[in-house]
């Protein structure tokens, strides 16, 4: 939910700011040429949108994405750890793409690296 006040936030901003520059924006008399000047505003908006974009999707993908290849590269066996399926198990070997994993019933599964998702809370 934090995420979505600081996107609206950012939204709001860009109207305001961008309204701003639309309003002081006085068109080309007869006969002037508005040349670059008068493309400033439009510009400004498209690179505020730009970097919102960046900074309120891109950004915080990234690190998630970092933050969980740091976590997979760090498990080790033994470590217990919950997949994106809900499964509870225990590292039993960690393979190049692949982990293999020891559930409560003793049985062996293998799954992705990307499907483990974190270890439970103890």
């Amino acid at each position: 939910m934090k995420h979505y006040r600081i996107l609206n936030l950012g939204l709001m901003a860009i109207l305001v700011i961008s309204a701003a520059f639309i309003g002081g924006c006085v068109p080309a008399e007869e006969g002037e040429g508005g040349g670059i000047a008068s493309y400033v505003p439009i510009i400004i908006l498209v690179l505020l949108m730009i970097a919102m974009f960046y900074f309120f999707m891109i950004r915080p993908v990234r690190q998630r994405e970092q933050k969980h290849d740091e976590f997979v590269q760090e498990l080790q066996k033994g470590d217990k750890v919950i997949t994106a399926g809900g499964m509870h198990g225990e590292v039993d070997r960690i393979d190049e793409d692949s982990i293999v994993l020891i559930v409560e019933s003793g049985a062996k599964i293998r799954v992705s690296k990307g499907g483990v998702l974190s270890r439970p809370e103890q």
